[in-house]
């Protein structure tokens, strides 16, 4: 059997705003700047705090989400992503014990913690309390004997008498404090309506804001400690994941005659995308090439088939009406019968208009911003033949959006959502598959092999 033996460990939290992406992002970054190659991991369907760790690390962030590509694969997924490394740093996904609604630990943290036998490292926001932090911890550490607890992060430690009075308390649980952090408003990363500001978006001041978190977990956390916890991980038995194997083909870099160039929509406002699917694209015998539909005015030559992720029209909509010469061409690929694939932001790009203002025209359907959150995993069966999918094929999704599309589903809807609620949703029209679901192609990397086909073909 093989085994890896790559240190490894997770930042967890006892709930959302405990700051485990400022200590994750800021370990990355000082264990980075200390020489180690760093693998950034995060739990979870998020496409924004990857952004951040690939800054802090200098490599691709990867998401490990046990709903969308199962329990199998996490494993497979990590050891792909930590390849030549010298540690990998997972950052967790809300509480450590909280996962999809109502199925019990599938996709938390502490599933994949236990999945990739890594220790855990709680960060506590310790404000407003003192002695309590041990009944927490307590019972977190508890709660669960399979996850391994290897230490606690004090954050938001109000002073020096109160790191001590937090200290003194912990000591009853067993369980090392491996850091004590201060409140540092430079580390502070602003928000809108769906999260952080993405780091595509923010520049200079993304990198400032890494930085900070990188001084702040340097002089805050015993680092030598953190990593000996990785080192403490063990051998993880499997293999990696591999692209060209589950495509059933191999991966040739580079362009050249017979390779379809695929057209993947990036920039500002197009920065959600897993990194197996270019990955996945480019086993399957495409060539992947990245353009910005906010500067650039026509696609990339030659141009087969087009992906368009998901990310923030809604706050570029003037900017990308704007450009009305690639809206165009966008239109005529579609009509051309070309592959194309949108998921959610993708989706609103392909509408008739976006808040009122022209949008690419491939649907006929109108999409506007809203008050109302629509968030959660769906199970997900596709009920129309598409350059993704064939009849009946299965997959699980995610929605992350504050916009509505009307008509929510074409004549020929892309899917049939079977849980939480049965409906359809989505269009296939032509070369087009246009939905609201953010699916990870890894778990059925036909979809991949099938786009690129259809590239070839059409």
């Amino acid at each position: 059997m093989v085994t890896s033996s790559v240190p490894r460990l997770v930042v967890a939290a006892p709930s959302s705003g405990s700051g485990k992406t400022t200590v994750a992002t800021g370990l990355m970054a000082a264990l980075a700047a200390r020489g180690l190659a760093v693998s950034p991991h995060k739990v979870g369907p998020d496409y924004i705090d990857p952004g951040y760790h690939a800054l802090a690390t200098g490599r691709v962030g990867r998401n490990l989400d046990a709903y969308l590509c199962g329990p199998e694969l996490l494993a497979p997924l990590f050891l792909h992503g930590a390849r030549g490394c010298d540690i990998a740093v997972v950052e967790g996904v809300m509480g450590l014990y909280d996962g999809a609604a109502g199925q019990g630990e599938l996709a938390s943290t502490a599933q994949v913690a236990k999945v990739l036998r890594a220790p855990v490292v709680l960060v506590v926001d310790a404000s407003s309390q003192s002695r309590s932090v041990a009944a927490l911890v307590h019972g977190f550490v508890s709660f669960d004997p399979e996850v391994r607890i290897g230490g606690v992060i004090l954050n938001k430690v109000a002073s020096d008498r109160h790191e001590a009075l937090l200290r003194e308390a912990l000591e009853s649980v067993g369980v090392p404090v491996l850091g004590a952090l201060r409140r540092a408003a430079q580390v502070a990363t602003p928000s809108r309506h769906l999260g952080l500001v993405p780091v595509a978006e923010r520049g200079a001041a993304a990198v400032e804001a890494v930085a900070a978190m990188a001084a702040q977990v340097f002089d805050g956390c015993d680092l030598e400690a953190l990593v000996s916890l990785a080192r403490g991980a063990g051998a993880l038995p499997g293999a990696e994941w591999d692209a060209a194997a589950v495509v059933g083909g191999p991966s040739l870099p580079g362009t050249r005659p017979g390779r379809p160039v695929v057209a993947v929509a990036g920039g500002p406002a197009f920065t959600f995308s897993y990194a197996e699917h270019g990955e996945l694209l480019a086993a399957a015998g495409a060539d992947a090439v990245t353009f910005d539909p906010l500067r650039d005015e026509q696609l990339p030559p030659g141009t087969a088939g087009l992906v368009v992720g998901g990310g923030f029209p809604e706050v570029y909509a003037a900017e990308l009406s704007a450009n009305e010469g690639l809206r165009k061409e966008i239109a005529a690929l579609a009509e051309s019968g070309a592959p194309v694939a949108a998921e959610c932001a993708g989706l609103l790009y392909l509408c008739r208009e976006l808040d009122g203002r022209p949008m690419c025209a491939v649907l006929d359907a109108t999409a506007r911003m809203t008050e109302r959150l629509t968030l959660g995993y769906r199970d997900a069966v596709a009920v129309s033949d598409s350059v993704l999918a064939g009849v009946g094929t299965r997959m699980r999704g995610h929605e992350f959006h504050r916009t509505v599309v009307e008509p929510g589903a074409g004549a020929a809807p892309a899917w049939g959502v079977l849980a939480p609620e049965k409906r359809v949703e989505g269009f296939v029209e032509r070369g087009v598959h246009a939905s609201y679901l953010h699916t990870h192609w890894a778990s059925e990397p036909g979809v991949a092999r099938r786009f690129v086909e259809r590239c070839r073909t059409s």
